[in-house]
């Protein structure tokens, strides 16, 4: 059983070493690496280069962002499953193979895992609405992205089902995947600390945009009119959506930026409607 394994990244190249060991050195070793470049302008290439394992496949695009990266990746990979690792983290060896058992195991179509977190070296303790868990995730992933990308081992037809992830979201992305994956199939999960996941560079997409709630809110608003809810999801979602419209709406009041307030207005107003 073929799994392919993709690292999307862009100018990551002092990190992107430390992934690509991650994944040559599981011990589950039926897998393709292939790395898509989102039109990266350090030495990104030569870090690639740098191996000679023959399960690596290199594509270089136009920068267009991680969605664009990860779909493109899937378009071209060969497994019937798929893992995302970001080009900054890296996995236990151990991660590919206790998923692939779990889910020939258990029949699910994802398994995620819990995550160590780091800063400078040192191990961040995580909060209490930031640790993971499985079975129905709906309403918890309503909060905000309840799914680390590279704690993921999906079946690859479960990607096809959702409609991959959205590139015009440039940000959240996701947090779009995972709630649509979650309105649809209960979650696997293993409580192992299979990815090592850094954090504070300034490169980081959480660093450069503050309004994040401004994709969730259109994310939720696409289930509400796409996905069939029970009484109990639907009061959570309807619930989640209109306090985060609000919370938009005063904000860009606020600070006199109105560039996407009347849309957000609009989906106020449906989500009003729906109450």
């Amino acid at each position: 059983m073929l799994v392919s394994v993709i690292i999307p990244t862009y100018n990551r190249a002092d990190f992107l070493k430390r992934s690509i060991t991650s994944v040559l050195n599981q011990s589950f070793n039926d897998l393709e690496l292939i790395i898509v470049d989102d039109g990266s302008t350090d030495h990104t290439h030569d870090v690639v280069s740098s191996f000679s394992d023959k399960r690596i496949k290199y594509l270089k695009k136009e920068n267009a962002g991680v969605s664009s990266a990860r779909n493109l990746g899937v378009k071209n990979s060969k497994g019937d499953y798929i893992a995302f690792l970001d080009s900054d983290d890296e996995w236990h060896r151990d991660k590919l193979a206790s998923q692939v058992s779990y889910l020939k195991n258990t029949g699910k179509v994802l398994v995620h895992t819990a995550e160590r977190w780091l800063r400078d070296g040192k191990v961040v303790k995580q909060k209490k609405h930031h640790q993971k868990h499985g079975g129905d995730m709906f309403i918890r992933s309503l909060q905000g992205c309840v799914i680390s990308p590279s704690s993921v081992l999906m079946k690859k037809e479960l990607f096809e089902q959702v409609g991959g992830m959205r590139e015009d979201f440039v940000v959240c992305e996701d947090y779009d995947f995972w709630l649509k994956v979650t309105s649809l199939y209960d979650i696997g999960f293993l409580e192992n600390e299979f990815v090592n996941k850094y954090g504070g560079h300034e490169d980081q997409l959480s660093f450069k945009f503050f309004a994040m709630d401004y994709w969730r809110v259109k994310s939720m608003a696409w289930i509400l009119q796409n996905r069939p809810l029970s009484e109990e999801r639907s009061k959570a979602l309807l619930e989640s959506c209109h306090k985060k419209c609000q919370y938009l709406m005063k904000g860009y009041k606020k600070h006199q930026n109105f560039k996407d307030y009347e849309e957000v207005k609009s989906i106020a107003s449906f989500v009003t409607l729906h109450k």
